[in-house]
């Protein structure tokens, strides 16, 4: 890590956050628990594990960790086991014959806490942490709690100093709601774009709806957002960005609709000032449709009947549509790039058109860099 921010609460030291805690463990699982890590934020079956992570065996380890003292800690550890015994997700890098392992991880430990652990039949691993200081640098030290193994590890921290910023409040049920309908890749991605743009700035705020959260600051006519997750009625998740107009180039902003394959690869396809996009929907689908039949066109070296013929026509059509838009620096949708990357030259020549240029798009934006963007832009505007 580059560093870690730190903040400082009477005579002693702390995590700025509990992501700024998260941030470390996560960075240091190797070494402070000889752990593989494996997730972060994951969302199962309505739960959302702070860290799992994995033994040299594949043996599943889930931590929970707090920045504060917790009564609780002991209960979510348990919903989360439940969680994953029902579902079982990533059995491919799992191994669930063995036992899940559980570990809190806190600054100090409530007396409810040990009562908890005293009658739980489940095994759970309290680790106590501190932050040492000395003349030149920082520490995380941790203690197993275990009476029959008391161990102490000492790591330095990279630190950076700020003013405090309150930890983010847990995720709504109405997003938790959203989430049970998103696959793992969305729900985790949902969850860290979230996490980043709350604990971005103090006067940061989520406002929700039925069908959307926003971010920004406060929810009346003057406010500035940066980023949106929209809900369509199938449940499907569309971010959303403040973003320069002009293909993100000028310094006036609107409302910028993203594809993203929730791997970091994203897109910015256009813009829609309120609502999903309903043009933009249609347009999406419709192409989609085309660039499935043009793909059977090309695995079956091409189509003389009718229906190959209209789509060819189509195909040409479409693609100087798009391609224009390309000239024009406009934004093209996820669905326009693929239609321009596909390569039906020698049928084009069988109905008398001409040869079509060949377009590869191996770019796409960081969607990690986006948000930053509509961060940087969102302070801007303030």
């Amino acid at each position: 890590m580059d560093f870690v921010n730190l903040i400082k609460t009477g005579n002693s030291w702390k995590f700025a956050t509990e992501a700024d805690l998260e941030d470390f463990v996560w960075a240091n699982l190797k070494e402070l628990f000889g752990l593989i890590p494996l997730k972060r934020q994951y969302y199962v079956n309505g739960q959302i594990c702070d860290i799992l992570a994995l033994r040299e065996n594949k043996q599943l380890v889930v931590l929970e960790l707090k920045n504060a003292e917790d009564r609780y800690i002991v209960q979510q550890l348990t919903r989360y086991y439940d969680a994953l015994q029902e579902v079982k997700p990533l059995e491919d890098e799992i191994d669930y014959q063995q036992p899940i392992g559980l570990i809190a991880i806190k600054p100090n430990f409530h007396r409810d806490n040990y009562i908890d652990k005293k009658y739980h039949h489940l095994s759970i691993d309290f680790f106590e942490f501190t932050i040492l200081v000395d003349e030149f640098n920082y520490y995380f030290q941790i203690k197993n709690l275990d009476l029959d193994n008391e161990k102490i590890l000492k790591i330095e921290i990279p630190h950076q100093n700020r003013e405090r910023n309150e930890d983010i409040p847990p995720p709504s049920r109405g997003l938790l709601n959203h989430l049970d309908k998103c696959s793992s890749e969305q729900q985790e991605g949902i969850l860290k774009i979230r996490q980043k743009v709350l604990n971005f700035d103090k006067r940061m705020e989520e406002i929700s709806s039925a069908v959307s959260l926003r971010y920004g600051n406060g929810n009346s006519k003057t406010s500035k957002f940066c980023a949106e997750f929209y809900f369509d009625s199938k449940g499907v998740p569309i971010i959303f960005l403040w973003l320069g107009l002009k293909n993100n180039s000028s310094d006036r902003i609107s409302r910028a609709r993203i594809w993203t394959d929730w791997q970091d690869n994203a897109l910015l396809e256009g813009y829609v000032p309120s609502g999903i996009g309903v043009k933009m929907n249609l347009s999406k689908k419709t192409l989609s449709n085309r660039v499935k039949i043009m793909n059977e066109i090309v695995a079956n070296k091409g189509s003389k009947d009718h229906k190959g013929y209209k789509s060819m026509n189509q195909h040409h059509k479409d693609r100087n549509r798009i391609a224009k838009k390309l000239n024009n620096s406009e934004p093209l949708t996820y669905e326009e790039r693929q239609l321009l990357e596909i390569d039906a030259n020698e049928f084009t020549l069988v109905i008398g058109g001409g040869r079509l240029n060949t377009y590869k798009f191996d770019h796409y934006d960081s969607l990690n860099g986006l948000v930053d963007v509509a961060l940087e832009k969102w302070l801007k505007k303030l």
